[in-house]
């Protein structure tokens, strides 16, 4: 179904990469966050003992995808002869969180001083989250959103007026057994998502997490699939599961008495499974067979993203279908009722249906087109040509002497060793712009380290989502690059990759 939830950085690629997989209907696109994974560049949260911080004169303020604009300077290295810590915004421009500023020409206002973050961990990311946690079956938690209390409460009392009619001895009793229905036609939509959960995880494809909202269930699958022959199989196993569940309720509906309370939850619950399994197969964007389409598509034509762009416009084709032929169907009698029992009322609850299943067909195929593009273009990212160049120096170098070294390199950075030439810690740019030029030669730069962890050591060949899970797994705003051997390559700072992937972004596919 839906590509968006997959890996996709992030986005990423939280896309959430996050496949959705609606139940009766097609589930809300998926934020930012959780899409996937890949839809993300690597968050750097503050210092949490670092005290609350006034931007100083020459600081740079920290990139944010939201409000960079085209530099094209993000490149490792700075000649020689220029302030290595210093990159200079043109006149009349916004700030595209350059790196930071030497404040040497600020004066002597000494500005707010950055502590170093010697020997503690940084904060793993945190797992997302998605309403009410009710279980990890495989591994995966599986959360009930808020909006599913809703959609129940709509359920029961809905189906409790049609019992009322079919069953009219059950009283308000009715009510009780129409919230067992709803309870349990949610639970033929979890073994939906279960089922492509499953299929996944034997993929060795990682689910972040399955949530059941209003319209349905989203399994949110974080990274794509590497065959088009997977992924076909990836989406058909949530219909089959839902078509195989219809048959086990008519099967009980057999060896029950009709017109019973049992008979009528069987029937119930299998005509609903044959709803989902129908829907789903429908050949757009983000539903299941969307991504069977788009399967077919990228086997013949040996793209992907051929297939995405072909399913995502099915979808949005099906979008406009939906809303205007669910209201004239519902109108011509053509859905049970006569076209003289439909009333004023029933028209404007059929068309706003319809208005809000076909907004999340059309935005759940443009999510899986931006999510398309964007693994696109995550190759781009790699470690290799974002790293700085870095100067080691001993813990008791004073600050000036350092940047005198980095200055004569052409680096930007500086990595603290001991004795043996092995690194311990990064001298945070931040904590150099917290120091002012006439103090520099009394600071010692292990003053102004962070220590160093094995999550802020990364591989110079890392690139793509790879790169991005790395530096999701470990926040911070400096990392050490290192060669296969150990060897020490520099210095790779979060900015320059969330500067690189919003340039990448802006490039047309």
């Amino acid at each position: 179904m839906d590509d968006s939830g997959r890996p996709q950085p992030g986005s990423g690629t939280t896309d959430d990469h996050q496949a959705a997989r609606p139940g009766p209907t097609p589930p809300p696109p998926p934020s930012t966050n959780g899409e996937a994974r890949a839809n993300s560049v690597p968050h750097t949260p503050r210092d949490p003992e670092e005290p609350p911080h006034e931007e100083q004169p020459g600081e740079a303020t920290p990139a944010t995808p939201a409000d960079q604009g085209d530099t094209s300077d993000t490149g490792p290295d700075t000649a020689p002869g220029s302030d290595p810590f210093t990159k200079h915004t043109p006149a009349g421009g916004d700030d595209v969180a350059p790196p930071a500023q030497d404040p040497a020409s600020q004066g002597d206002t000494p500005p707010t001083r950055t502590p170093a973050t010697s020997g503690r961990r940084p904060t793993k990311a945190p797992e997302p989250r998605g309403g009410l946690l009710m279980g990890r079956p495989f591994g995966v938690p599986v959360y009930v959103a808020p909006s599913w209390f809703l959609v129940a409460a709509l359920i029961t009392w809905v189906f409790g007026g049609q019992l009322d009619h079919v069953l009219p001895g059950l009283g308000a009793v009715r009510y009780l057994v129409s919230l067992f229905f709803a309870v349990a036609f949610y639970a033929s939509v979890l073994v939906h998502e279960l089922a492509h959960t499953v299929a996944a995880l034997r993929f060795k494809l990682p689910v972040r997490r399955i949530q059941l909202q209003f319209f349905g269930g989203v399994s949110e699958i974080e990274k794509e699939s590497e065959t088009p022959g997977r992924e076909f199989v990836l989406a058909f196993v949530g219909p089959l599961l839902s078509l195989v569940l219809a048959g086990v309720f008519y099967l009980g509906m057999l060896a029950v008495e009709p017109g019973t309370v049992p008979g009528v939850l069987l029937a119930g619950l299998m005509i609903s499974n044959l709803i989902v399994a129908a829907f789903n197969l429908l050949p757009g964007l983000p539903l299941d067979g969307g991504r069977m389409l788009r399967a077919i598509v990228w086997k013949i034509t040996g793209k992907p993203m051929s297939g995405t762009v072909a399913a995502a416009w099915v979808g949005r084709a099906l979008a406009i279908t939906v809303l205007i032929g669910l209201p004239l169907l519902t109108q011509s009698g053509a859905l049970g009722e006569g076209a003289a029992d439909v009333s004023g009322m029933d028209t404007v609850t059929d068309a706003l249906l319809a208005a809000i299943l076909a907004a999340i067909i059309w935005t759940g195929a443009g999510n899986s087109l931006r999510m398309a593009r964007l693994r696109e273009h995550l190759p781009e990212l790699r470690a290799r040509t974002l790293t700085r160049r870095a100067v080691p120096v001993e813990s008791a170098t004073p600050l000036s002497e350092a940047l005198r070294r980095a200055n004569e390199a052409g680096a930007r950075a500086l990595v603290v060793v001991d004795a043996d030439g092995e690194p311990r810690s990064l001298v945070r740019e931040a904590a150099i712009v917290g120091v002012p030029e006439h103090r520099r030669p009394w600071v010692a730069v292990s003053g102004l380290a962070q220590d160093l962890t094995d999550g802020m050591r990364v591989s110079a060949e890392l690139a793509g989502e790879e790169l991005l899970d790395t530096l999701r797994a470990t926040p911070a705003t400096e990392y050490l690059v290192v060669e296969e051997s150990g060897a020490i390559y520099g210095v790779l700072s979060a900015a320059d990759v969330e500067r690189a992937f919003v340039k990448a972004m802006a490039r047309p596919s």
